[in-house]
C-alpha cells in the first residue's frame, strides 16, 4: 500500500522519477507503428480558413473592421500553436514544427474556441486546426452560461465574448514517455500559455487564465472523450480594443481535494488515475475567486525564499530587451524559434544572462513596449529558480539561487558542473555544453497544502510559461535555448546543492548554438 499521509501527487512524482539504478529497467522500446497522429479531425462541421488573414498586419489600423478582427485572431492562433515549419522524415512522411515546443515533438495539446456569439463568430464550439490554420466549427449552440458555471463564474467571463480552451490528448505523449508524460504534457501546455500571453499583447488581446473548473462539465461541454482527452486550462480572451473587456485581474487557481487513499497502481495506470484525482468534482461548491486591483506599474513579486548568508551576490538589473515598434519583432521571433540541438560550449556574457532573466521574471519592465506588466500565472510564489553556471563571462562558475524580488543571483555552490550536468541530463550533451542551465523547482508538500493535488498541473504549466519567455528572449538575443524534461530528479538536488525539499520541475539550457545544427 502507498505510504501513509502521502498524497497521490507526491506518490506520482516519486514513482515517475528517473534514477540511475532503475532507468534502464523502466525503459521500453518505442513502437513507431503506433505513434499517434498529432492533429484532431472531425467528420461533421464547417471550416473557417484563417490563412488569408496572415498577410494583413493587424496593428496597422488601416484595415476594414471585420478584416482587422479576423487578422488579429489569425495571428494570435498561429503565434500560439500554429505550424512554423515542415520537415521530411526518413519514412517519407512530413513532420510539422509548431510555435510552442513540445517534448519529443509529440504536441499533445489541442486548442478550442468557445464563442459567446458575435457578428463575425457565431455562438458555438470551434477547434483550431493547426495543420491547415483554420477553425473547425463543430457545434452550434449558446453555451456561455454553461462555461461560466463550470468555471465557478470567473469574473473575466462576465464581459468577454471568446474563450480559448486548452486540452491534452494524453496518449500522444504517453505513447513515448509512459506515466511521466503527465509532467511533459503540462510543461508543453505552459509553453503555449507563454505564447498566448505574449502574442496576445501584439494582437490587442489579454488572456485571463482560469485553472479552477469542474473538469467533467467542461469535457462534456466540448464533447471530449475523458478517457483520451481532458481540459487543462481556460482563457477568457479580453479584447483590449473594447473598453468593457479591459478587465481587472483575478486569481487563476482553485484548490482541489488531496487524495491520500489510493490503490496500488501498475505502471501504465498511474497517469490516468492521477489525472482523475486532480479534478474538481461536479458537486463542489463555495469556491471563490480573488480579484486583484488593476495593473500596478510595480506589481508585487514573489518573496525571495532563500537568503543565503555570506554568499556572493550579483545584481541582475539591466536595460529591458527591445522588441521593436508595436512589438513588430515578436512574431518574427516566435515563428523562427527552434529548440537548440547542440551548443558550441562558448560562453555567454553576464549582460546576456541578465537580459534573459529580466524578460522572464520582470514583466513590469516591459509595460512601455506594450506587454502586460502583471501577466497571469497560477501561482509563481510556489516556484523557485536555480542556475548552474558553467560558462558566463564575468560570473564565477557554480550554482546560484535567483532572487526575483531583489533581482540578484546568490551563489550556493562553487564548482564547474559541466561533467555532472551531462550525467544529470541523462547523458544529453545539451547539459554539458550549455553556458548556463536553469532549474525550476517547487516544495511539493507546501504546494499541495495550498491547492491540493491539482497543484501539480499549476506548477508545471507555470514552469513551462516561464520557460517560453526564456525561449523567446534567447532567440531574440541570437542565443541557443532548449528545455529538458528528463533528468535524474534526486541527484540534481544532491549535486548542485539545491535544498532537498525542492522538487525539480523543469530544466532550461542556455548557450551559444553550434554553427551546424544537423
Amino acid at each position: 500500500m502507498p505510504e501513509a499521509l502521502v498524497s497521490i501527487a507526491e506518490h506520482y512524482h516519486k514513482r515517475t522519477k528517473y534514477d540511475p539504478a532503475t532507468i534502464a529497467a523502466k525503459s521500453q522500446g518505442i513502437d513507431f507503428s503506433h505513434q499517434p497522429y498529432p492533429f484532431k479531425a472531425y467528420r461533421l462541421g464547417s471550416e473557417i480558413d484563417l490563412k488569408p488573414y496572415l498577410d494583413d498586419a493587424p496593428a496597422t489600423g488601416e484595415l476594414p473592421a471585420d478584416i482587422a478582427w479576423w487578422s488579429r485572431l489569425s495571428h494570435l492562433l498561429i503565434n500560439s500553436y500554429g505550424l512554423t515549419a515542415k520537415m521530411p522524415t526518413a519514412a517519407g512522411d512530413t513532420f510539422y514544427l509548431r510555435a510552442a515546443p513540445s517534448a519529443g515533438g509529440l504536441y499533445p495539446a489541442e486548442l478550442y474556441i468557445v464563442s459567446r456569439g458575435t457578428s463575425l463568430l457565431p455562438a458555438g464550439l470551434y477547434n483550431y486546426q493547426a495543420r491547415t490554420h483554420s477553425l473547425w466549427r463543430y457545434w452550434d449552440a449558446h453555451l456561455w452560461q454553461e462555461l461560466q458555471a463550470a468555471c465557478f463564474w470567473h469574473p473575466a467571463l462576465e464581459s468577454t465574448q471568446l474563450a480559448l480552451v486548452a486540452s491534452a490528448v494524453f496518449f500522444r505523449s504517453a505513447w513515448r514517455y509512459q506515466d511521466r508524460a503527465y509532467r511533459r504534457i503540462f510543461l508543453d501546455s505552459g509553453h503555449i500559455l507563454g505564447n498566448l500571453e505574449l502574442a496576445g499583447a501584439a494582437a490587442d488581446y489579454r488572456p485571463h487564465l482560469i485553472g479552477g473548473f469542474v473538469d467533467q462539465a467542461l469535457n462534456e461541454l466540448l464533447y471530449l472523450n475523458p478517457d483520451e482527452e481532458g481540459v487543462i486550462a481556460v482563457l477568457a480572451l479580453a479584447d483590449l480594443l473594447e473598453v468593457e473587456q479591459n478587465l481587472p485581474h483575478c486569481s487563476s487557481a482553485l484548490a482541489a481535494p488531496t487524495e491520500t487513499k489510493f490503490p496500488t497502481l501498475a505502471d501504465g495506470e498511474l497517469l490516468s488515475y492521477f489525472h482523475q484525482c486532480t479534478q474538481i468534482p461536479p458537486a463542489t461548491q463555495n469556491l471563490a475567486w480573488e480579484t486583484r486591483s488593476a495593473v500596478d506599474p510595480e506589481p508585487t513579486l514573489p518573496e525571495d525564499k532563500y537568503n543565503i548568508p555570506f554568499c556572493l551576490k550579483v545584481s541582475t538589473t539591466t536595460a529591458p530587451v527591445h522588441w521593436g515598434e508595436d512589438l513588430q519583432d515578436l512574431e518574427t521571433t516566435i515563428l523562427k524559434r527552434r529548440s537548440t540541438r547542440r551548443y558550441s560550449g562558448a560562453e555567454l556574457t553576464l549582460a546576456e544572462l541578465r537580459a534573459l532573466l529580466d524578460f522572464t521574471y520582470q514583466p513590469q519592465h516591459y509595460i512601455s513596449q506594450g506587454f502586460d506588466g502583471d501577466p497571469d500565472y497560477f501561482d509563481l510564489s510556489l516556484l523557485q529558480t536555480f542556475i548552474a553556471v558553467s560558462g558566463v563571462e564575468g560570473l564565477d562558475e557554480g550554482c546560484y539561487y535567483y532572487a526575483p524580488k531583489s533581482q540578484e543571483l546568490r551563489q550556493i555552490r562553487f564548482k564547474n558542473f559541466r561533467r555532472e550536468l551531462h550525467f544529470l541530463c541523462l547523458g544529453q550533451d545539451l547539459g554539458r555544453d550549455a553556458a548556463a542551465v536553469l532549474f525550476h523547482t517547487a516544495d511539493l508538500k507546501t504546494a499541495i497544502g495550498k491547492y491540493g493535488d491539482r497543484v501539480y498541473r499549476y506548477l508545471h504549466m507555470d514552469a513551462g510559461h516561464l520557460g517560453q519567455r526564456l525561449n523567446l528572449a534567447a532567440v531574440r538575443l541570437g542565443l541557443g535555448v532548449s528545455g529538458i524534461g528528463g533528468f535524474f530528479d534526486d541527484q540534481v538536488n544532491e549535486v548542485l546543492g539545491i535544498p532537498v525539499d525542492e522538487a525539480v520541475i523543469y530544466i532550461t539550457t542556455l548557450g551559444r548554438p553550434a554553427r551546424s545544427q544537423d
